[in-house]
């Protein structure tokens, strides 16, 4: 009797059970179901690309050597998954053309690329999820992103070329130019679009030179309809790979072709580049992606955890946006880490737990805690001129807030009582008496309770 799709399924959870510990089956494979078996084509369910990630990076072994055993040489893997939390109608099928390198592994064609003939299709070398559908813009990236858009649209439009795109590390660079170039394949599918980073088109260079091909390697370059090459910085002191760089660029630039180049720097700043190259650089459009903004990085989240299926709370959203505030890698980093901590230890994703994740993963952003900052926000709060705090006034509200920035001074910006007593002109013992006087009022009075909540959240937020 033939066995169903679940059942040989069955059958490999039983494999990766006796050979995984009890939780890291639990975790990363209990949730995993079969959807369809036909034509040697195996669907699995998960419940989110992140646990694709997990299991094609950790457990990529066994799970191939586990489907060939039930399923036979033959056996391509493709994952399902729900691109929203509990709507099946936005599902996606990872790898519709590609299986899973568990089972049949991509071939690296970008490794060796001139070993083909001009008319021939090649490996794009583009990550489909790096679309423009799901790429965050704000005031940040405004500018780039409408160029981007603009070439995407009309490739033969050549007034934004070269493009390049500057700014640090995780601003979003290698997913904008990559977005293009899907665009653009869309569009038509004929175009002969590459992407490859610097340092891949250097490792290149160099293969080629020692088999005495450059020839070759130059000639399949230059057959390019669309070159995107990522971190062009990366050549940087490598005089030769620059001067074959250099004719493949005015071959490409001369025949209407589109040249798209990413940086860390501009063009400006790039010293060790040869000058011809930087002046080249500088024929089309340069465009500064900058750090994300606050919208961004909340926009970020959001669609990161939509897709992730993961639940965030409001307010744990924008503690995130608030303290990561260099990378939208980092930004993404968290929500996997979050993701790990909801899915394998089973907790609920709240402030705290942020915290935690926030501390172990990134350097906080944090508002400089001092005396001026804290006179601030108390006069701000009771409605006081500050320059009164100052004075010898006794009046009952002018004296209550003189005593909590006495009180927050020596809890928050840890100065002595001597310094916090010489900034209000009042002594030791004046400033000893306040923040005792705070301490006890505190505990009975439900108002100044909420009154030092409000104002210590405005300090440090």
């Amino acid at each position: 009797m033939e066995l169903t799709h679940t059942q040989l399924w069955e059958k490999c959870l039983k494999i990766f059970q006796d050979n995984l510990p009890a939780e890291q089956f639990d975790a990363w494979f209990k949730p995993v179901s079969s959807l369809s078996f036909e034509n040697n084509n195996l669907t699995v369910n998960v419940p989110s690309p992140f646990f694709v990630e997990q299991l094609e990076e950790r457990y990529i072994k066994i799970i191939g050597l586990a489907l060939r055993k039930v399923y036979g040489e033959k056996i391509k893997l493709f994952y399902h998954y729900n691109q929203v939390s509990d709507e099946p109608t936005t599902g996606i099928t990872m790898g519709s053309s590609n299986p899973s390198p568990a089972v049949a592994p991509k071939q690296n064609s970008s490794a060796n690329p001139f070993h083909n003939q001009p008319l021939e299709e090649i490996d794009s070398q583009l990550n489909p999820r790096y679309t423009f559908e799901n790429y965050c813009g704000s005031l940040s990236n405004k500018i780039a992103r409408s160029i981007g858009e603009a070439i995407a649209s009309n490739p033969k439009c050549k007034t934004f070329n070269p493009l390049f795109l500057f700014g640090p590390t995780g601003v979003g660079k290698t997913h904008l130019v990559q977005a293009i170039g899907i665009r653009i394949k869309e569009t038509n599918p004929q175009s002969r679009v590459l992407y490859i980073t610097a340092r891949l088109f250097e490792s290149q260079y160099t293969a080629a030179v020692s088999r005495s091909r450059i020839n070759d390697f130059i000639n399949f370059y230059q057959s390019i309809d669309v070159l995107i090459i990522d971190d062009i910085q990366d050549l940087i002191g490598k005089p030769r790979t620059q001067n074959t760089f250099f004719h493949i660029f005015n071959h490409l630039h001369q025949n209407q072709k589109q040249l798209i180049l990413t940086s860390d720097c501009c063009p400006s700043q790039m010293e060790g580049m040869e000058a011809r190259l930087l002046s080249r650089f500088k024929w089309g459009m340069t465009a500064e992606l900058e750090r994300p903004d606050f919208e961004l990085r909340k926009d970020v989240l959001t669609q990161k955890a939509e897709q992730d299926g993961l639940s965030i709370p409001c307010d744990v959203l924008e503690y995130i946006a608030t303290n990561v505030t260099d990378s939208i890698r980092e930004l993404e980093g968290i929500i996997v880490s979050l993701m790990a901590h909801a899915t394998v230890l089973g907790q609920e994703i709240t402030i705290d737990l942020a915290r935690a994740v926030l501390a172990n993963a990134v350097k906080m952003s944090r508002k400089q805690i001092n005396f001026e900052t804290i006179t601030q926000e108390v006069s701000t709060f009771y409605k006081i001129d500050p320059d009164q705090l100052f004075t010898k006034s006794r009046k009952r509200e002018i004296s209550d807030a003189r005593q909590m920035i006495m009180y927050l001074a020596k809890k928050h910006a840890k100065m002595p009582l001597t310094a916090i007593g010489t900034r209000l002109s009042r002594t030791h013992a004046t400033v000893l008496h306040a923040c005792k006087n705070i301490e006890e009022r505190l505990s009975y009075e439900r108002q100044l309770q909420e009154d030092l909540s409000k104002i210590e959240s405005s300090i440090i937020s």
